[in-house]
C-alpha cells in the first residue's frame, strides 16, 4: 500500500508558481536580476480606499467566524452589480463567496460531474480547468483556440465537442493567457448551440475575473445574459483591484439551491472567508473611486501592451497578436524554435523527458537560465493536444523599464545558438 492515493497521480498544477524557485536559483547563482514576466499579478498597490476599509474593519474586531456563504453586505453588493451589468435578476442568495476565484473551478467539477462525464474547456486556458478533470475521473474535451482566429472560438468550433455526457463548459473572457475578448454576436451563437445541443443539466462556467481589464474601447459581455438559468458567473478582487493576496472571489449560481450546496462545500473546506476582507471587497465593488483606480491601471497596461507587442514583432522569429483584454501577451515563437534548431534538440531527448517538456518549454527555460527573463510556456496552459504549438505567455504586469530589458534579452536569446547548445548540454532544466 502506497503513501498517496492513486488519484494524486492525476492532478496537475499551475506552473506560474513553480517558476518561482527557478527564479530564486538564477538570482542566487548569478547575482543578477531576473525580469519577471511569469506571474499574473498586477504590479499596482491595493487602492487606498479599499485598504482603509480593511483596516477599519480590523479595528472593529470583524475577525471572527461569519456566514460560510459570505457576509450579506458583500453578497448584496455582488448581486446588485451583476444585476445591473449583466441585465439579469440576481438575489444575494444565489451568491457564494470563496477564498479567491480559483476554488470554484475544482469545486464545480466535484459538485456537477460524475466519473465519465465530459468537461469542455479552452486550450490554451487557465491551467486549473484541465488540472482537476482527470483527478475527478471526468473526460477532458479541450477546445483548442487558434491564433488565426484571434484565440477565440465560434459555435461551429464548440458544437462537435458537445455530447449527451457534457456537464460543464468553461468559458473565459477576457482570457488568460491570450487576452481574447468575446463579442455579443459571438456569444449569442455559442449560447444558441449550447441551448440546442447540450443536456438540460449543463452548466456553463463563465470565468470573468478579468472583466474590467479591457483595451481599445472593448466592452465586457457575459454569456450569463443569454443563458441565465445555465451559467455560473465567477469573478473576484485579485485582478481588477490588484488584490491577489486578499483571496476574495465569488460565484453567482443559477439557483439558490445550487448556492446552498456550495455553501456546504465551503463549510467542509474553508469554514468562512475573513469578514474584514469581504468588507474591503464590498467597498471595492461599490466605490466610485474604484473606477478611477481601474481606469488608471488599465491605461498603463494598454501602454505596456502596445510597447511589448510591437517589440516582440520586431524580433525575427516571433509573431504576436494584439490582445484586447487581461494583461498578457501570447507570442508565437515557432520561428525562434527553427532558428535555434530547438525541435531537433527536442526530438533527441529520451521519450520520458519529451513527455515532460516541449520546444517552447526548452526556450522558456533557456530564456530564464541564460538570459534572465521569466516567462511561461504553451504547455502550462493545457497539455492535452498541445504538441507542435510553440508559444510563450508574458505578463505585462511589470514596469516599463523591466519590459524594455526583457525585450532586449529576448532579442539576444533568439539568435544565441551557441548559448542554447550549451544549455542543452547542461540539462535537465527541461
Amino acid at each position: 500500500m502506497g503513501l498517496y492515493a492513486d488519484r494524486m497521480n492525476y492532478i496537475d498544477t499551475e506552473n506560474a508558481f513553480k517558476v518561482g524557485p527557478y527564479i530564486a536559483q538564477v538570482e542566487r547563482e548569478t547575482q543578477k536580476k531576473v525580469i519577471r514576466c511569469n506571474l499574473g499579478e498586477p504590479d499596482f498597490a491595493l487602492p487606498a480606499h479599499i485598504r482603509d476599509e480593511v483596516k477599519a474593519q480590523l479595528d472593529n474586531d470583524l475577525t471572527h467566524y461569519n456566514d460560510p456563504q459570505g457576509i450579506l453586505p458583500l453578497r448584496e453588493a455582488i448581486a446588485d452589480n451583476i444585476s445591473q451589468t449583466r441585465q439579469m435578476r440576481v438575489s444575494p442568495e444565489q451568491v457564494v463567496v470563496f477564498p479567491g476565484a480559483k476554488p470554484p473551478i475544482g469545486l464545480c467539477q466535484q459538485v456537477y460531474t460524475n466519473p465519465g462525464d465530459e468537461i469542455i474547456y479552452p486550450s490554451p486556458g487557465f491551467p486549473i480547468y484541465e488540472s482537476f478533470i482527470e483527478f475527478m475521473k471526468a473526460v477532458p474535451k479541450p477546445l483548442h483556440l487558434k491564433q488565426e482566429n484571434g484565440f477565440s472560438f465560434t459555435a461551429d468550433d464548440l458544437e462537435p465537442l458537445i455530447t449527451e455526457r457534457t456537464k460543464l463548459i468553461y468559458i473565459n473572457f477576457p482570457s488568460n493567457p491570450t487576452g481574447g475578448v468575446a463579442t455579443m454576436d459571438q456569444l449569442k451563437s455559442i449560447a444558441d448551440i449550447i441551448d440546442k445541443k447540450a443536456p438540460a443539466s449543463i452548466r456553463v462556467y463563465s470565468d470573468e475575473v478579468y472583466e474590467h481589464i479591457l483595451f481599445d474601447n472593448s466592452q465586457h459581455v457575459s454569456i450569463a445574459s443569454l443563458l441565465p438559468k445555465k451559467t455560473i458567473i465567477v469573478s473576484g478582487v485579485s485582478k481588477s483591484y490588484s488584490w491577489t493576496g486578499g483571496r476574495v472571489g465569488w460565484a453567482v449560481f443559477p439557483t439558490t439551491e445550487e448556492a446552498a450546496v456550495f455553501k456546504n462545500m465551503n463549510i467542509n473546506y474553508f469554514s468562512c472567508i475573513p469578514a474584514y476582507n469581504q468588507m474591503g471587497a464590498k467597498i471595492a465593488i461599490e466605490s466610485p473611486q474604484s473606477t478611477i483606480c481601474i481606469d488608471q491601471m488599465v491605461s498603463e497596461f494598454e501602454k505596456r501592451r502596445n510597447f511589448v507587442v510591437n517589440g516582440l514583432n520586431a524580433i525575427d522569429g516571433i509573431s504576436c497578436q494584439m490582445p484586447k483584454g487581461a494583461f498578457y501577451v501570447f507570442p508565437n515563437i515557432s520561428g525562434i524554435c527553427q532558428q535555434l534548431d530547438i525541435e531537433n534538440y527536442y526530438q533527441k531527448l529520451p521519450p520520458d523527458i519529451q513527455q515532460k517538456t516541449s520546444p517552447s518549454t526548452l526556450f522558456q527555460m533557456f530564456l530564464l537560465f541564460h538570459h534572465h527573463v521569466a516567462t511561461m510556456d504553451r504547455k502550462s496552459f493545457g497539455r492535452i493536444g498541445s504538441n507542435g504549438m510553440h508559444f510563450l505567455r508574458l505578463s505585462i504586469a511589470t514596469s516599463m523599464d523591466d519590459l524594455t530589458e526583457g525585450l532586449e534579452s529576448t532579442t539576444r536569446a533568439s539568435t544565441d545558438m551557441e548559448g542554447f547548445s550549451e544549455f542543452m548540454k547542461q540539462g535537465p532544466l527541461y
